[in-house]
């Protein structure tokens, strides 16, 4: 019997809910597309209110795109990342279908919700550059990791400052994160 997951998780088509039907009994709202309808968004506005809503997009610009939209409009959801290398088919293609059952169990057990408030002190713009993360020789590299590492995907430079603080990263869990990547450096 699979475990039942309570939220709702939102996906980008059949094929995405298919595979995480394959793990969890889990229900789903596909958005079909990088053009969220507002019917769409009414829908998962009411799953957020009533059961939760975790947002699990493929790990490229449309994927990044749905969930800037439905982050923007449902305030409070959950964010699950897939790495971009474990959610690849053997062609090269990218999306949620292509991942492993114990990828998807991985991402879906380490959620990143979105925190409205906290008193924890906070990562700043400032913080991602000090730890060479924009513009240096290695900086896309330590980025990617460092945000898998965080659970907040792989995003761009740009993306990633608007990510950390968007998701309320803590100076501890930065810290830690950087200490984990330092390590495999050396």
């Amino acid at each position: 019997m699979r475990e039942k997951i309570q939220e709702v998780i939102v996906v980008e088509g059949r094929d995405d809910t298919t595979r995480l039907q394959e793990v969890y009994d889990v229900d789903t709202i596909e958005t079909n597309g990088s053009a969220v309808s507002k019917q769409t968004i009414e829908r998962i506005k009411r799953a957020q209110e009533t059961r939760g809503v975790i947002i699990l997009t493929d790990p490229d610009y449309p994927g990044d795109r749905i969930r800037a939209i439905v982050e923007e409009q449902v305030k409070g959801c959950k964010h699950a990342y897939l790495p971009r290398a474990e959610a690849k088919d053997k062609r090269g293609k990218i999306g949620v279908e292509h991942a492993s059952p114990a990828t998807i169990r991985r991402v879906l057990e380490a959620l990143y919700e979105q925190r409205v408030e906290t008193d924890m002190p906070l990562v700043t713009r400032q913080m991602v550059l000090e730890a060479d993360l924009i513009g240096g020789p290695d900086a896309a590299r330590r980025r990617k990791r460092l945000g898998v590492l965080l659970r907040i995907g792989e995003p761009n430079a740009k993306q990633f400052v608007k990510r950390v603080e968007a998701l309320r990263v803590t100076i501890e869990e930065w810290e830690r994160a950087l200490a984990q990547l330092e390590e495999e450096n050396h």
